[in-house]
């Protein structure tokens, strides 16, 4: 089959690599319709994070159809159309018990293998789905396939740094980063009950979508975010800081703009060795700082309806759909936001 490939930092690649098999009963193959590009593939891309082997399939957002299914798999049949998670989960173990499925003692994160050991990536025709029963979340006919993707990551990790921040009807809260996460912690956090979301960003195309989901876009070129936060506060801040960018200076801006007992929502890959503020400054504010990878399954069932409702025009998140054969140039329009990307869908 063909697969974008990881080829050192930088560097991806269209190529041939072996098909996947059913490796276990509980596995299923499904022949991918739709797989995207997600902010934290870039981590792995631009070598933030190392380890990968190369010639890894890259990736971990897809949408597509069981072609073969494992003699132990119960819940689907060849034909069926799934969205996964991110991350593979038993559903039965003591962190998926407690809803925790990105932590699963049996559980796998697409798209990474280090030394001939993990699990290939989802931006390939076909994609191995370990644990399936459990992992896969098949998907009616009748909600829009692009959106629907997005419940195995971008929209399921907003609606987690949303309530990790603890909105509450009636509050201010900022979103620094307008990346897909970002935008649509906007919507979880508006969902949430927020009165008023500030989103933070440098990026107009961005900015704009976040007001388009009923967020004050805020152009950090432009304004000083602390300023604008404390005019809207009476000088008190945010009650939570939904920080999705994974930066040093992104966690900076949030402890200046957070209120004294608030909270701080970290969903942004941070791969920085220390924190960008002290216990000291955290003692000082009442801190609360609450940060970690989603538990994408747990959210699927919880967030299909409002795909289905269409109340938001999710779709308008991706700016380029192209081939799988073009995944190396959509890495670099998403890397370098050219062309004013804002998301990448590779289609079948």
């Amino acid at each position: 089959m063909k697969a974008v490939t990881f080829q050192g930092t930088g560097r991806v690649a269209f190529e041939t690599v072996a098909d996947p098999r059913i490796e276990a009963p509980g596995d299923v193959i499904v022949r991918y319709r739709l797989t995207a590009i997600c902010g934290s593939d870039l981590h792995v891309y631009l070598g933030r994070e190392l380890g990968n082997d190369r010639g890894t399939p890259m990736g971990h957002e897809f949408l597509g159809e069981v072609v073969d299914v494992g003699s132990d798999v119960s819940s689907l049949k060849r034909g069926d159309k799934i969205v996964s998670p991110f991350t593979t989960s038993c559903g039965s173990c003591f962190y998926c018990r407690l809803g925790l499925t990105c932590r699963c003692e049996r559980g796998q994160l697409y798209g990474w293998v280090e030394d001939g050991a993990g699990l290939a990536g989802a931006q390939a025709e076909y994609v191995r789905v370990p644990l399936a029963d459990s992992t896969a979340f098949k998907i009616p006919g009748d909600v829009d396939e692009e959106v629907a993707l997005f419940l195995g990551d971008i929209l399921a990790t907003g609606f987690f740094c949303a309530e990790m921040a603890n909105v509450q009807p009636g509050g201010t809260y900022a979103v620094i980063g307008c990346g897909p996460v970002g935008l649509l912690a906007c919507v979880g956090a508006r969902e949430l009950g927020a009165q008023r979301v500030f989103a933070i960003d440098r990026v107009p195309e961005r900015l704009a979508l976040a007001a388009a989901f009923g967020a004050t876009p805020v152009n950090a070129l432009e304004h000083d975010p602390k300023a604008v936060l404390d005019d809207a506060t009476d000088g008190r801040g945010a009650a939570g800081v939904l920080e999705v960018v994974g930066s040093p200076e992104s966690s900076r801006l949030a402890v200046e703009l957070v209120r004294p007992g608030g909270v701080i929502s970290a969903v942004g890959v941070h791969t920085e060795p220390t924190f960008s503020f002290s216990p000291a400054e955290a003692y000082d504010k009442n801190l609360t700082y609450r940060a970690g990878r989603c538990p994408a399954r747990h959210y699927m069932e919880r967030l299909l309806p409002l795909v289905r409702e269409r109340k938001y025009d999710l779709g308008a998140i991706v700016s380029h759909r192209l081939p799988l054969a073009e995944g190396a140039r959509g890495y670099e329009l998403f890397d370098k936001k050219l062309d004013g990307c804002t998301k990448v869908v590779l289609i079948a």
